[in-house]
């Protein structure tokens, strides 16, 4: 949760990134570096028991899907594998910067990345999912516990070592990757996508939109509609996002969610407080798809549950199929 440099990534950079994943993976290699970061700058704890919960669990009717937790610092782009992300949750934390939480139902890539500490706001998003499997690099010590009981299966690379590795791109800790397979034998399928989002031909109505900025107080992402691709373009503070090949990362729909934002209980090693993001509830947000944008609301009536999204009459808005990008932003 340093302060962060500008990107300045090129054709060059991204094949050097590539190139150091694929070598990593070939090698199989448990990285190196010195002990992953928890968002703290200290070392990892010890591997924990299973996580316990308050109530009995629910017989497993459903796959867990994978959601990992993403450095978004411009010194951690290019991301690997948020292009194969079936959804992907942009947050706020401390210092008005922005953190990524990417889902995989449908697929799973060779390796996913950088990833770092997860927040206390990551639990409730979570709940929509049955016992997710949450890659992260660690957490504030007085969230830790909270996690212990969270309905969810938490791998560290304490708990998973052979599933993470160190890329040589970078420093430490914009370089921590993750190998999905090595935590899931193989990907869960859509029916694990319990998110409530309907998906089919596009809604009437909706107003011509060839691009949307979503300002945070320290990050902004940008969404340009490219008919030739038929999707978002995606941009991180003013620079595109690409694979580390070189790539665009492109969204199917965006989903601009106005929510509460408030203080947590929780705080930085600076100090900072760690906002946390209310996904429960209602309230407004806007669907873009196929170059317009839609005037909806949503409404999650329970953290166990999904969100709807629905025009003024009830009607569900669908979603053009492909990956989503749902950005979390305070309300106005």
């Amino acid at each position: 949760m340093g302060r962060r440099t500008r990107a300045r990534r090129g054709t060059t950079a991204t094949a050097l990134l590539a190139a150091a994943l694929t070598a990593s993976l070939a090698a199989g290699c448990t990285g190196t570096g010195g002990s992953p970061d928890d968002g703290r700058g200290s070392p990892q704890r010890s591997p924990r028991t299973s996580p316990q919960e308050s109530s009995p669990k629910p017989p497993r009717t459903v796959p867990p899907v994978l959601a990992v937790k993403l450095d978004n610092a411009p010194d951690a782009r290019p991301h690997a594998g948020v292009d194969a992300a079936d959804v992907v949750y942009v947050e706020q934390v401390e210092g008005g910067l922005s953190r990524l939480m990417a889902v995989y139902a449908t697929g799973l890539p060779d390796a996913v990345g950088p990833v770092r500490s997860a927040r206390e706001s990551d639990l409730e998003l979570l709940r929509q999912f049955h016992r997710p499997v949450l890659a992260f690099s660690g957490a504030q010590s007085k969230l830790l516990p909270v996690i212990d009981r969270a309905p969810l299966e938490a791998r560290t690379p304490a708990e998973a070592p052979g599933a993470y590795f160190r890329g040589g791109d970078r420093p430490a800790p914009h370089n921590l990757y993750l190998r999905p397979g090595r935590l899931l034998p193989s990907a869960p399928g859509p029916e694990a996508l319990t998110t409530g989002f309907h998906y089919g031909p596009a809604p009437a109505g909706g107003t011509p939109e060839s691009s949307r900025t979503v300002r945070y107080p320290a990050a902004r992402f940008t969404f340009t509609w490219s008919g030739s691709e038929g999707r978002w373009l995606v941009a991180m503070d003013g620079t595109p996002a690409v694979t580390p090949e070189g790539g665009r990362v492109t969204a199917a729909t965006v989903v601009v969610q106005y929510v509460t934002v408030r203080a947590s209980a929780y705080r930085d090693f600076l100090g900072s407080n760690s906002p946390y993001t209310e996904t429960v509830g209602s309230g407004t947000a806007q669907v873009l798809r196929d170059g317009r944008a839609h005037d909806v609301r949503w409404k999650r009536a329970t953290a166990a549950g999904g969100t709807a999204f629905t025009t003024g009459d009830g009607t569900p808005v669908n979603f053009a199929g492909g990956p989503v990008w749902v950005v979390l932003v305070k309300a106005p």
